[in-house]
């Protein structure tokens, strides 16, 4: 076998594996997970059965390479919205606008992992399971920023933000993505001035509590 051979033989594999994939997840996120086999997904990846199990265990397999992907497209999404920004109020903002950005997009269907755990809600469930993985990143992610804005405190407005995100992601397809994107943006600055006002007024707290004690002579 020539090196070229040898080589094309070598990429094959993994263009097959990417074509499963990229038409798992396609198919997955447009029309659900529960609702499509096997052979649809080689037939529109144009592979056989048999490729399909020398790159993935079954079907589980592929959701979770699946899940695994979109895990893995949304931190970088996130990397790239904290790197554009050098204060912790300002990636806050540019992650929440990564997010409006997902909900604008063409043929938005609303968040992957939610949309995924609905279909699988047993908690001992791999899918569950990398599901809630996926959102207690987020969630510490989120909570680490907001804890930069409010000096050390971000866990009460980390569980809103998750919250509004939520909302946003699941009525971004059902109603007017701008509508939507606006009121969703609306909210994440109230969680940063609510996080502000609380830094504001800790001030006055210290100094009221430092008060001298009164004289004894």
């Amino acid at each position: 076998m020539s090196p070229s051979t040898e080589a094309a033989a070598a990429r094959t594999p993994s263009e097959a594996r990417a074509r499963l994939l990229g038409t798992a997840t396609r198919i997955f996120y447009a029309e659900g997970i529960h609702s499509v086999g096997i052979d649809r997904i080689t037939a529109e990846a144009q592979v056989t059965r048999a490729t399909l199990y020398r790159h993935f265990a079954g079907k589980e397999d592929l959701i979770l390479a699946y899940l695994d992907q979109a895990d893995r497209g949304i931190r970088a999404q996130v990397t790239a919205a904290r790197d554009g920004s050098p204060s912790g109020a300002g990636q806050v903002r540019a992650v929440a606008r990564s997010i409006v950005d997902g909900i604008r997009s063409p043929g938005f269907r609303g968040c992957a992992f939610l949309n995924a755990v609905a279909e699988y809600p047993d908690p001992a469930h791999p899918v569950h399971r990398a599901v809630l993985a996926h959102r207690q990143w987020f969630l510490d992610t989120v909570t680490e920023l907001l804890a930069r804005v409010g000096d050390g405190d971000g866990v009460a407005a980390g569980r809103h933000l998750v919250m509004l995100r939520d909302g946003a992601m699941a009525a971004g397809c059902l109603f007017d993505p701008e509508l939507i994107s606006e009121t969703f943006l609306h909210g994440v600055e109230g969680v940063l001035r609510d996080v502000s006002e609380k830094i504001s007024a800790r001030p006055a707290h210290r100094v009221e509590n430092a008060r001298p004690a009164p004289s004894q002579g």
